[in-house]
């Protein structure tokens, strides 16, 4: 067995070459590009190539709210972990995640729903003083309750990323979200998760044009 000798600093440029030469000449315009080989690098799975879907240049549109000062809101603490917090900061920006705040536990047992579906409303009123990024990694009942939100009027994000992971209403959340009119990048099916939409995030971070 042969290993090949790589450098700490240079392992991700590598894995990206490994990852560009195996997508066998497919590529998207730019920041897309950079958004599918890191959920390919975050999860070996080339799946994404083929399963993540973009809005119309919704990449391009994260990056420059992100830019611009915008939050991320999500519903897990996996997902507000990886989430580099230092870059999103120097540009203005802030991670909220809810979940295990006081009131959104107790509210969520009072209504008999989960308590992402609290987290998305908390998020919304962040939304009327800041562009929001959600980025929804876990509970499909967070993006049904953000869909109403959306179609009700009562907030319009930035950018959605719409990444549940499982087999109970996932694609469905997922077709509901892609079918409101705001900018979205979902991983169709059953694929996604919390290091996926922390993905996403980090890649329109460390974008550079």
């Amino acid at each position: 067995m042969v290993f090949e000798i790589v450098k700490p600093e240079e392992i991700e440029k590598r894995s990206m070459e490994i990852i560009t030469s195996e997508l066998n000449g497919r590529t998207w315009p730019e920041p897309q590009f950079s958004v599918v080989k890191r959920c390919i690098h975050t999860s070996a799975d080339f799946d994404y190539a083929d399963n993540l879907v973009f809005s119309e240049d919704a990449a391009r549109i994260g990056v420059e709210a992100l830019r611009n000062g915008a939050h991320i809101v999500t519903d897990t603490k996996m997902a507000a972990s990886g989430i580099n917090k230092k870059k999103l900061l120097s540009y203005g920006g802030e991670v909220h995640c809810f979940i295990s705040d006081d009131d959104v536990v107790q509210a969520a047992k009072e209504r008999g729903c989960t308590r992402a579906t609290i987290c998305m409303e908390k998020g919304a009123e962040i939304a009327k003083d800041h562009p929001v990024i959600f980025a929804i990694g876990n509970a499909p009942t967070a993006l049904v309750r953000l869909a109403e939100l959306i179609k009700n009027g009562e907030v319009k994000p930035a950018l959605v990323i719409g990444a549940p992971v499982g087999f109970v209403n996932v694609v469905e959340s997922k077709e509901l979200i892609m079918e409101c009119d705001v900018p979205f990048i979902v991983p169709k099916g059953r694929k996604g998760g919390s290091n996926i939409a922390a993905t996403i995030c980090n890649s329109m971070l460390y974008f550079k044009d």
